[in-house]
């Protein structure tokens, strides 16, 4: 009987420096990762957001102030970062909504499996993505 008894594996500390380029995320932790990292920077950028939100909807006067923003600049920091920024602002949402969306799908059909939680991800992945990248195109005058 000891000999049919297989050994297990023995964990240690993970060793940042060599284990973790290695290790392969599965499409579920990616987007959930990234699920923080976009709350992370929506709660960052909020006074930006406002301030873009405020800006846009006070006057005629503000509104071109807004608009400027985007063609001038504002202050020390040139058209294409402000327009990088909101970019970042564009992902933050659309990944984290889409991934708020998948969460609150899975919690209420109760559809937890690997095989739908990877495909789930990678749709919210693809999603993100594709989205982003249009409205970026919009943002930077491709179209």
């Amino acid at each position: 009987m000891a000999n049919t008894l297989k050994t297990r594996p023995e964990f240690r500390n993970i060793n940042a420096l060599s284990d973790l380029p290695n290790y392969r995320l599965p499409p579920a932790g990616i987007v959930s990762i990234l699920h923080r990292i976009s709350g992370a920077i929506l709660f960052l950028l909020l006074p930006f957001i406002i301030w873009l939100f405020d800006k846009s909807v006070t006057s005629e006067i503000s509104f071109e102030v807004f608009r400027n923003a985007y063609t001038a600049g504002i202050g020390v920091a040139p058209a294409w970062f402000v327009k990088l920024v909101t970019l970042a602002i564009l992902w933050g949402y659309l990944h984290h909504f889409i991934a708020g969306v998948r969460h609150l799908w899975m919690d209420a059909t109760h559809s937890v499996s690997k095989e739908q939680g990877k495909s789930s991800a990678i749709v919210t992945l693809a999603l993100g993505t594709l989205l982003t990248l249009a409205l970026g195109a919009k943002l930077f005058g491709l179209y």
